[in-house]
């Protein structure tokens, strides 16, 4: 069963797709090439927007249309972690029983790590890590309308998470 085309009073197979709406990509009609070609020469995706709004668009664009910051920013996600990933103030690591150090007690890091992820200190590693997947899954920007609130709470629980994985983590 072939399409036809959209256009008024074509008779032609309808083969492209032409948008109907300009942001929904799964609202169209298909059209003929004759008609495709017209549509596609009076089509203005920018139409009714100000320069600012289209200048603003083509810059957002260049990431996919979502929010970023400086690599080089203090506040950006990967500093946070790789400063904090070279912090050893215990000197655990240069330490030769670093093993039976793991074994023996929690330092402060740790247990501040799991009071941000809502843990006691007899927490086991598997329930560490479930509990990661759910306040994941509770605070990511995506789930809760990109809130600054909800994503700088997502760093500080990645951060703990990180933290409690080094230490306590399954290897």
């Amino acid at each position: 069963m072939k399409t036809i085309c959209d256009w008024e009073n074509c008779k032609e197979i309808g083969s492209y797709k032409a948008p109907i709406e300009r942001d929904n990509s799964k609202k169209f009609r298909l059209l003929c090439l004759k008609h495709i070609k017209l549509f596609n020469k009076n089509w203005n995706y920018f139409e009714n927007m100000s320069d600012q709004e289209i200048e603003f668009f083509i810059k957002s664009d260049l990431t996919w249309h979502k929010a970023t910051k400086n690599f080089g920013s203090s506040d950006n996600f990967f500093n946070i972690l790789w400063n904090n990933a070279l912090d050893d103030k215990l000197n655990i690591f240069k330490s030769s029983n670093f093993k039976e150090f793991k074994k023996a007690k929690i330092s402060q890091t740790d247990r501040d790590a799991l009071k941000v992820m809502e843990l006691n200190e007899a927490a086991k590693w598997v329930e560490i890590q479930q509990k990661f997947k759910n306040l994941v899954k509770k605070y990511h920007p995506d789930k809760n309308h990109g809130s600054k609130k909800f994503e700088d709470k997502l760093k500080k629980i990645t951060l703990a998470y990180s933290q409690l994985k080094k230490t306590l983590g399954k290897k």
